[in-house]
Formats: structure tokens, sequence, C-alpha cells
């Protein structure tokens, strides 16, 4: 019972690619325009336009594609829940397509449904092909760069960025960590795939507290090891390489920028036609 097994999500993979190569503060901001620009689409062209924009950045990256979508199968009880949910218990009205006792399925939930989901998986695609492409390294350098000018009004910005690459890196460990421990409850007897959704539930209470004491034991031996390499945060900090843009960061950064005004406008332009 492999349920956390295909979840990417905070894990990196080396490969020399030009994604790779970019600058980390490239990726970072790619990532977070992205991000707003999904929040901010009102149709299927637009999302149409950003799927395709990630689907070539995972070429380029080369990255394999089933290795990203066997990162959102994880999800996918999410989206189902997501998507029943707004398809029976959406806004009244429209045109009823199908009926079952007080349920009621319109043309207008199904549709929105459907956007939203496609929405979910952008949302969870984009991060993840940023943590593909990025080391915890490069990843903290490049959020620790970004934040630096709010360190004049007492951000810690070395700490923040740390913070975020650690639990980052947390999450994959702490889900294998919580597959060891249903394994070993499963061998005793305990039954996790069985019963309805209540007992289920149920079932997974006993995992939260080994859970806890697993992630508290990994978080105070990061610590200890921390403090005996004599970690000092940003103090003095030295880098093996320094970050620096070069013309393909500014090259990517106006091909996100122009891909992101194309996903914005051709809602508008769609339905011009």
């Amino acid at each position: 019972m492999e349920l956390f097994k295909g979840l990417v999500l905070g894990q990196y993979v080396p490969v020399d690619s030009a994604v790779h190569r970019l600058d980390p503060r490239t990726k970072i901001l790619a990532a977070l325009g992205l991000l707003g620009v999904i929040f901010a689409i009102r149709g299927f062209a637009g999302l149409a336009v950003l799927t395709a924009v990630l689907a070539a950045a995972t070429l380029v990256a080369r990255i394999r594609p089933g290795y990203v979508v066997r990162g959102v199968r994880p999800l996918l009880w999410l989206l189902v829940f997501a998507f029943a949910l707004q398809v029976f218990f959406g806004e009244e009205g429209g045109h009823p397509l199908a009926r079952w006792g007080p349920l009621v399925v319109t043309r207008e939930n199904l549709s929105q449904a459907a956007f939203y989901g496609w929405r979910l998986l952008l949302l969870v695609f984009s991060t993840t092909l940023m943590t593909l492409t990025t080391s915890p390294v490069e990843f903290t350098d490049g959020l620790e760069r970004l934040l630096r000018p709010f360190q004049r009004v007492g951000v810690p910005a070395h700490d923040l960025a740390m913070m975020m690459t650690i639990a980052l890196r947390f999450i994959p460990t702490l889900l294998e960590e919580a597959e060891k421990i249903m394994k070993a409850q499963m061998a005793r007897g305990a039954e996790f795939a069985r019963g309805s959704l209540p007992r289920r539930a149920r079932a997974l209470l006993p995992l939260l507290v080994p859970l806890f004491v697993s992630a508290f034991r990994r978080a105070d031996a990061l610590a200890v090891a921390m403090e005996a390499r004599c970690y000092r945060g940003g103090e003095h900090r030295t880098r093996m390489r320094e970050l620096r843009l070069r013309p393909r960061d500014y090259t990517a950064l106006f091909l996100v920028a122009a891909a992101a005004a194309l996903a914005l406008v051709s809602p508008a332009v769609w339905r011009g036609r």
C-alpha cells in the first residue's frame, strides 16, 4: 500500500538542461508569476496556453512527462472530491443535464468543476517543475537574494529561505516515514483500505503520534548536525558559485511574460471569434 510513492514535490532531479542552468531567481520569479496568472485566468483558452508552456518547459528540462504526471496521482482524491463538490453543490440554476434525487448536474457547474480542477493541476504542475529543476542549495541562495532588500526593515532573509528549503525537503521524508509506519501497523493487523470513509479516517489517527515523534526527532538531529558544523546562518557566509543573471535568464523571463500575457488575453480573443 504505497500511497505516497508517486509524490515528487520537494524532490530534485539532477539533469544537465537549459532549465536547470537558469539562475534560481529566474525560476522562482517565473513560478510566482505563473501562479498569479493561473489565479487570474477566467477561461479554458488561457489554461490551455499555460499547459502548453509548462509541457514545453518540461521537455526542455529533459524530465520525463510521466514522472511529473505521477506526482499528481496522490492528489487525485482531492481533485475528485473538489470536482464532485462543485458539480453537485455549485450555483443553482442553469441547464440541467442529469438528476439523481435532490442532486442536479448542470452544464454550468460541470464546466466550472472542470475549470477549477484544471487550474489546481496547473498549480501543482508549476511548483513541482520548479523543485525538480532547482537544487535545495540553489533555491536557498536564490530566495535569499530575492529577499535581501527586505533586510533593511528587519526581515531575516537567509533564515526564511532556509526554513522554506528545509520544509520542502522534509515533505518526501515525512511521507516516506508515514509509509513505513503504515506498513508496520498493517503487519500488526491494522486495516487502512477497507470499510467506510469515516472508518478509514479513524484508522489513520494512530499514525499521527508516531509521525509527529519522528518529525521532531529528525528536526532535532538536523539542528544538532547544523550546530556541530558551526552553522551561523547568513552571517559571513560564502558561496561556491555567486549568482549572476545572464542573457538566457532575461530571455526566459521575457518568454514567461509573453506566455502569461497570451494566456490572459486568449479568452477575450476566443470570445471575439
